[in-house]
């Protein structure tokens, strides 16, 4: 009886320090690349708490033999007529042709435009991005995966690991913690860039004008309903004025709250793109509806520009003019 007893702990150890492992190898492998999950999102609008899981799920969180010889973190198979790097793998059928990458940035973008160019992952990119639910029920409706609990798997990495995180942060509506900020920093040869939208200039305490629209510059922390009860605007008015995703209870950075609707023009021609700048960003200091921006720029609100690339901020001929 005894020696069963010690038998059965035996087991449940071993299985208890296989799961710290695994959990070990998974926070790894999410350490090493959301950096690049966080880009992808920013480029293409793939959220990047679906990028990562599907890339835990699809790699063994970087174990798998595919992805060891491959750098395919996705599971992209060969297209018809494709003449380039590839390896033979077991998959649906024996010895099939797998795209092979020179690293994992190149498999991370290629999955990107990989959804983002095919029709049938279309109605993907109208979901909020924060919808992770929504996404990974999407994705095996497309035909991504033939798992029948392929969905549920992404779900389960993404509540357990946190990931939704790193969408927010794609989002701008989190700081970037160290290791996007490492990803970013290594990237430029710089400092690192972190999502915080710090003003350029000093900006008045009190309510000023941007662009012909009431503004107030706010520090973290500071309530809106706050804002919305000193100068008698419904809440849900303040979110659609300020172009926010979803209502937020405060002002997560340093940021300009508009107090009015914004101008759907600009007296300028353009805004010059500088470090760390997304296109919200730019809506907000130069006080143009969001929505406006994307139409004359052909741009989505994901969208990352060149540093020194400039923006349009009202309607004409160029959409997007490099210096």
């Amino acid at each position: 009886m005894m020696k069963k007893i010690f038998c059965t702990l035996a087991i449940w150890g071993a299985a208890f320090l296989c799961q710290a492992q695994n959990n070990e190898i998974i926070k790894n492998y999410i350490k090493t690349y959301c950096g690049i999950a966080v880009e992808e999102m920013q480029r293409t609008g793939v959220p990047a708490a679906i990028k990562l899981a599907q890339g835990i799920h699809e790699t063994m969180a970087g174990q798998s033999p595919l992805v060891l010889k491959s750098n395919n973190h996705f599971g992209i198979k060969c297209k018809s007529g494709y003449s380039g790097p590839y390896v033979l793998h077991d998959d649906d059928r024996p010895q099939e042709r797998f795209m092979k990458y020179e690293n994992a940035e190149q498999s991370y973008r290629d999955h990107s435009d990989f959804l983002k160019n095919r029709s049938r992952y279309a109605a993907l990119f109208e979901l909020d991005a924060t919808d992770y639910k929504g996404w990974a029920y999407g994705l095996k409706k497309a035909g991504y995966a033939t798992n029948p609990r392929y969905p549920q798997l992404i779900i389960n990495f993404i509540e357990k690991y946190d990931l939704e995180a790193y969408t927010l942060m794609g989002l701008g509506q989190l700081a970037f913690n160290e290791d996007v900020n490492h990803y970013f920093g290594k990237k430029t040869n710089t400092a690192p860039l972190v999502a915080e939208t710090a003003p350029a200039v000093t900006y008045p305490e009190a309510e000023f004008n941007i662009n012909k629209a009431r503004v107030l510059y706010v520090k973290a922390g500071t309530s809106l309903q706050e804002i919305a009860t000193r100068f008698n605007i419904p809440l849900s008015r303040l979110f659609a004025v300020n172009d926010f995703m979803e209502p937020l209870e405060t002002v997560k950075q340093g940021t300009l709250v508009f107090l009015q609707l914004k101008r759907t023009v600009s007296e300028k021609a353009y805004h010059e793109v500088e470090a760390g700048e997304n296109i919200y960003d730019i809506a907000q200091k130069e006080g143009v509806r969001l929505e406006s921006i994307l139409q004359y720029n052909q741009l989505t609100r994901f969208d990352s520009p060149a540093i020194g690339s400039k923006i349009k901020l009202h309607d004409g001929n160029s959409s997007l003019v490099k210096n």
